[in-house]
């Protein structure tokens, strides 16, 4: 690949338009070219929520829409309507961010590519992806795939975290519990679910229930399979998450937990740390997969490590995806 990363945005939900936010305020994305969004919405309704955003507030930037296109600040994009890409014409399209989160065949998960764009990738998981690649743990894994799922905000929380570990200390068993804000997968009133828990009002309870983070953990780290549990906890904030990890260790840290964390992810892009007794807003458009909380390490006779972090589970995890297609992109060359 030469010159900008050119990237299409199929979806423009809670990921789509957090993607767009970045690449409009983050100067290091200056690369990185939209050439294109679609979504099944009006175009109205989509630029009304990527203008006033309930969790990131007001855009900066003016927009103005006209027939089918979209002008953020001196850029114009064309917007379409497609339920199908494969009736758009995305040749020259590097990496096509599908956001739709209604990935579960490969004939859908490969309509970019019959369109004519380079590679897709999927911004969840999906068993339709050919690889499922998470930076700081399995990237040597992309290969030659074209069909990438970018796994879950979560995944690429704990992925990085327990690979590092891992592989400094050794961890002979490890239970980790994400405390997860409500999504749009869950009801604002009571009403019948996919579970009796999930069930229930998002912003009301704290709600004990799976993810899916646990086997897309096991099939990027297949090493963790026979010690490692999840569990999960939705909790009643619109944004950012955290993990609680407990992890038995086979080596003991030459010095303190907290000193084997400031190594291990000294100048990280992907891991940050955190020195002061921060709450969960404060890490609001934290760009990083993970934060770790160091006030929060806690040891018992220097084989038991407790670690805790924060992640903002949209913007972090969109910052992944652009990371990702970068890498996707230049790999082709």
């Amino acid at each position: 690949m030469t010159g900008k990363l050119r990237v299409f945005i199929n979806g423009f939900g809670r990921i789509g338009r957090t993607l767009l936010r970045q690449i409009l305020e983050d100067d290091a994305r200056a690369d990185v070219e939209i050439v294109g969004i679609n979504d099944i919405a009006p175009l109205e309704t989509c630029i009304y929520l990527l203008r006033y955003d309930s969790v990131y507030g007001t855009l900066s930037v003016p927009v103005t829409t006209g027939a089918n296109q979209v002008t953020i600040g001196a850029k114009t994009i064309p917007f379409t309507r497609e339920p199908d890409l494969r009736a758009l014409d995305l040749r020259g399209v590097d990496v096509v961010l599908e956001c739709t989160g209604k990935v579960k065949e490969r004939q859908f998960a490969k309509a970019g590519i019959d369109a004519g764009a380079r590679n897709v990738l999927i911004s969840g998981p999906s068993k339709a992806a050919e690889r499922t690649v998470v930076l700081g743990a399995n990237e040597q894994e992309l290969g030659d795939a074209r069909i990438i799922s970018n796994a879950s905000c979560t995944t690429n929380a704990i992925a990085p975290l327990l690979r590092t570990i891992d592989l400094g200390l050794g961890i002979s068993r490890a239970h980790v519990t994400t405390i997860h804000c409500y999504t749009g997968s869950q009801p604002t009133v009571d009403q019948p679910g996919a579970s009796l828990e999930r069930s229930r009002a998002a912003a009301v309870s704290m709600i004990p229930t799976s993810t899916s983070a646990a086997d897309q953990l096991f099939n990027i780290l297949p090493e963790f399979c026979d010690r490692l549990s999840v569990a999960a906890v939705r909790v009643p904030c619109i944004s950012v998450s955290a993990i609680d990890a407990t992890l038995q260790l086979v080596e003991q840290p030459e010095g303190s937990g907290v000193e084997f964390l400031r190594e291990a992810f000294a100048g990280s892009a992907l891991v940050g740390l955190c020195d002061d007794p921060c709450v969960s807003t404060d890490f609001r458009g934290r760009p990083e997969s993970l934060v770790i909380a160091l006030p929060e390490t806690q040891e018992i006779e220097h084989r038991q490590l407790r670690v805790f972090g924060w992640y903002d589970n949209e913007w972090g995890f969109s910052a992944r995806m652009l990371d990702m297609a970068s890498r996707i992109a230049h790999r082709c060359g």
